[in-house]
């Protein structure tokens, strides 16, 4: 099967698409102060070593103090560099606007604070350039990365990339690190399935490749955490749980185009051979324990899941609110408890179902959520002053009329014998 149009460019060919073989987009919104500083060192280091004509173009996200009069300037100033206004907020809206137009056959972003070494941008988009990759992006993850941030973001990072493998069952290791790169033809067929216009873009446009069967290269960075970013964790987490829910309800009702996008891209079905191929559901079950192996197990991992639990509360109460912390502490728990239960205590193997019983582990999850957080909401009604322990104490006791419950709904719903073989 063949692509509707080739994914491979040779070198020359890229070398003679047009005055510019990179196109940069810093998406900025009122960073007068930082714009300056970061697109003057960001055209120097291309200047003296990237071996191509590139572009940087600032992308002002409705900023409202002086940024677009500081990146009118530069562009002024700066022969390669250029300026787009949008009327409205959302780097994805921005990325989206800038590479939709562009002619330039690489695109990629950074962030203003160049958090990201640049020495690690030649390697990001070298792979795009030779035809090798069709996305690159940086991984702060990765075992050779060298990262300097604090311990909450830290968690917070590998909970959310944790969250995005059981859920959407990603391959990737690092879905929001701010530099990534992209070749135009392939983000020409991605971005208008691509919905959010904030800070998930960049997960949306992830999955969405990796589901096509793209070749996503990643490079290890040196990031250096910028003490002055203005993210709203709270928000920025809200809104990323919502788009996972999105993003894994299309991909389960078929909302979103996979086969036809795989077809085009020339790449292989994601079940190929006949229907007799597929794996038997006792081929995927292993040896179910009884009820006492069952309750056993489950209690193993419960204990886990609630220590988990407790570090992450701790971790996150350090920077958000008792709810929001419960919340996210809750959700990457639930995902691995899910996960871990349906291998170990129910003996379920393969990916058959596994999506399924996924949702509907976050189903149970909601039953939990709604203790935790009702305890939570009691607690602070009736004792407005407690103490860390004694919020600690409430949620272990939640906690664990929560688990009798999820045991409940596992065995006689999520995981029934009944259902996974249906």
């Amino acid at each position: 099967m063949t692509a509707a149009t080739p994914l491979r460019a040779p070198l020359s060919a890229v070398e003679d698409a047009g005055p510019a073989v990179l196109d940069v987009v810093v998406p900025v919104f009122d960073e007068e102060r930082d714009l300056g500083p970061c697109v003057r060192r960001l055209h120097r280091h291309l200047s003296e070593d990237f071996p191509y004509p590139f572009r940087i173009t600032v992308a002002d996200n409705a900023s409202t103090d002086g940024t677009l009069a500081v990146a009118e300037a530069l562009a002024d100033e700066l022969a390669e560099v250029a300026v787009v206004h949008l009327d409205e907020k959302g780097r994805g809206r921005a990325l989206r606007a800038v590479w939709s137009a562009s002619d330039a056959p690489v695109l990629a972003y950074t962030d203003v604070d160049l958090s990201t070494d640049l020495n690690a941008l030649l390697p990001l988009v070298a792979p795009l350039i030779s035809g090798h990759s069709d996305l690159a992006i940086g991984s702060r993850l990765a075992s050779s990365s060298r990262v300097v941030r604090g311990v909450k973001r830290e968690v917070i990072s590998r909970c959310y990339n944790v969250l995005l493998r059981g859920t959407l069952r990603t391959r990737f290791s690092d879905a929001q690190c701010g530099f990534k790169a992209i070749r135009a033809d392939v983000a020409r067929r991605l971005l208008p399935l691509v919905e959010d216009t904030g800070w998930f873009f960049d997960t949306e446009l992830l999955v969405l490749a990796e589901r096509s069967g793209l070749r996503i290269h990643e490079v290890p960075v040196d990031w250096v955490d910028d003490p002055d970013s203005r993210v709203d964790v709270v928000a920025t987490a809200l809104a990323d749980l919502r788009g996972v829910a999105r993003v894994g309800r299309a991909l389960a009702t078929g909302a979103l185009p996979v086969a036809r996008l795989r077809r085009e891209f020339g790449r292989a079905p994601l079940s190929p051979g006949p229907p007799s191929a597929e794996p038997s559901p006792d081929a995927m079950a292993g040896v179910t324990p009884g009820l006492t192996g069952q309750m056993v197990r489950f209690a193993a991992i419960g204990v886990v899941s609630t220590l988990a639990f407790l570090l992450l509360y701790t971790l996150f109460r350090g920077v958000l609110d008792p709810q929001p912390s419960n919340l996210l502490a809750l959700v990457v728990t639930a995902v691995a408890n899910t996960a871990a239960n349906r291998r170990l205590t129910f003996g379920i193997r393969g990916r058959r179902h596994a999506g399924r019983s996924q949702v509907e582990g976050l189903v149970v999850f909601g039953l939990g959520l709604a203790l935790t957080s009702g305890s939570l909401a009691l607690l602070g009604a009736l004792v407005p002053t407690a103490s860390h322990g004694i919020e600690l104490a409430v949620l272990v006791l939640a906690n664990l009329v929560a688990t009798l419950l999820r045991f409940v709904a596992y065995r006689a719903w999520v995981f029934h014998p009944r259902r996974q073989h249906a």
